[in-house]
């Protein structure tokens, strides 16, 4: 699907700003550090814990958005020796700058999660952490956790490896750079490889039954001091990407699980009332589901540029829902050690400046490689991990569902009683005339109701805005 834009610009802009602000009031928004966070993350920036192990000679390299700073990865990719790949992946070491129950620690206990506004960026760590001493900056010396996973013909991982070591990214890429280098064959191997190494494990993920779901993303871009709104269309790299990721979050939750000590990121697979709605959506927006064909063979066979097959897996996310963390220890493994969509045992351990959870997870792999019992503070934290994660998680949702909400307010304000195309995504049960319309422009996904007849799921439909305040982020459609 084509990224969509319209600029908010002048009067539709301060009241936006104001709405944000009464966001983050509403929300309680932890925005300024208190002076002894700053303080203790001046020191910590100043004076790390610094490993014995110097990888500063590998020529690591960087795949984040371009306007990025807190990068938590960095990797090299490289072809071994008779056959098969080694990954090399660096993620930001937080442990060695955060003092656990010093006033970092504490804050970001408080925070949990880094949160992004249109207008600004609440980050889990003081800047000069998260974007400056334990970002993985190219040219920067720093402390990581660095695993190494080598991997066979097939991509399937053979051997895992993680150890503190000092480390120095060589070079901050972005996605569509990567994509281009690699598709026009200029990209040197370490690069090249990422697209091998991401299919495989595609093939990998195929033959597991786990789902990527392909769904174009609705973002919000500030660009010349106004804000756009539009949806982004993954590339290729962004999934090859994220397999890289996700290939050691698995090893991760494999490395716990056989240490009898960890915390998992976990999803029960799907109820089949669930997967039975999903079924009546697929009819009702003429999507041939035959009852021999899987689901996860369905979605993959979907092409999200297709206005019905977008809808479709828009609805799909449903049942990634009732997502959450799992702790144990002491050899009691839980009975649920896997993530549905995955269809592995997973955990989240790649986005420590970003994501609370993840400096726990890198200590606790830390010690299995080592045969060494997890650190004391990791173990007094493992019980309210979930519940912290769950909080922080559910206020992020809240914050990117409301952001959005409010820049569709600001984008519309004004133009109440005009006339619109969209597509019906979305219709809600028991009441077929209330769901959610897409419109083709702007790119904005709201509510409808009004009507007396039952919408017609995944057909396009003229429809009347009759509601757009950003003071109350509120956008409603009727049919026209």
């Amino acid at each position: 699907m084509p990224r969509r834009h319209l600029r908010v610009t002048g009067a539709a802009e301060a009241p936006l700003r104001a709405a944000l602000r009464d966001l983050r009031t509403r929300l309680d928004v932890p925005e300024e550090f208190p002076a002894d966070v700053l303080a203790d993350a001046t020191r910590a920036a100043a004076s790390p814990r610094l490993p014995e192990d110097d990888a500063t000679d590998l020529p690591l390299f960087t795949v984040d958005p371009p306007t990025s700073v807190d990068l938590d990865q960095a990797m090299h990719l490289a072809r071994r020796d008779g056959g098969g790949f080694r990954v090399t992946y660096a993620i930001a070491d937080v442990a060695a700058y955060v003092t656990p129950g010093g006033p970092l620690d504490a804050e970001a206990h408080r925070r949990v999660t880094t949160l992004y506004f249109p207008d600004e960026k609440v980050p889990l760590h003081p800047t000069s952490l998260s974007e400056g001493a334990a970002s993985l900056l190219p040219g920067q010396t720093c402390p990581a956790v660095l695993w190494t996973i080598d991997l066979d013909g097939e991509g399937r991982a053979e051997r895992t490896d993680v150890r503190r070591a000092l480390v120095r990214s060589r070079a901050k890429l972005d996605y569509a750079g990567v994509q281009s280098a690699i598709d026009s064959g200029t990209a040197e191997e370490p690069v090249a490889l990422l697209r091998d190494i991401g299919r495989l494990r595609e093939q990998l993920e195929i033959e597991r039954g786990g789902i990527s779901l392909d769904v174009p993303e609705q973002e919000i871009v500030e660009r010349d001091g106004a804000y756009e709104l539009g949806f982004r269309a993954p590339l290729p790299a962004d999934g090859w990407n994220a397999q890289i990721s996700l290939l050691t979050g698995m090893a991760a939750a494999e490395l716990m699980i056989a240490s009898g000590t960890g915390v998992l990121r976990t999803l029960p697979t799907a109820p089949d009332g669930a997967v039975s709605r999903l079924r009546r959506t697929a009819g009702a927006l003429h999507i041939d589901w035959p009852h021999h064909m899987s689901y996860a063979q369905l979605v993959r066979s979907l092409d999200p540029r297709r206005s019905h097959h977008a809808a479709f897996l828009q609805e799909c996310t449903t049942l990634l829902r009732g997502a959450g963390y799992t702790t144990f220890r002491g050899g009691e493994v839980p009975e649920l050690t896997t993530h549905a969509a995955v269809a592995a045992p997973y955990t989240h351990c790649t986005a420590p400046l970003r994501r609370l959870v993840d400096r726990y997870a890198s200590e606790l792999c830390l010690a299995a490689c080592a045969d060494a019992p997890p650190p004391e503070w990791v173990l007094a934290a493992l019980d309210e991990l979930p519940k912290e994660m769950a909080d922080g998680t559910r206020r992020g949702n809240t914050v990117e569902r409301e952001c959005v909400d409010l820049v569709e307010a600001a984008l519309l304000e004004g133009r109440v009683g005009e006339m619109f195309d969209a597509v019906v995504v979305d219709v809600r049960d028991g009441e077929p005339a209330v769901g959610t319309v897409q419109l083709a422009e702007p790119a904005i996904v709201a509510r409808i109701e009004g009507g007396s007849a039952k919408l017609p799921l995944g057909e396009r439909l003229r429809v009347r805005l009759t509601q757009a305040d950003p003071g109350t982020a509120k956008v409603q459609f009727a049919p026209a």
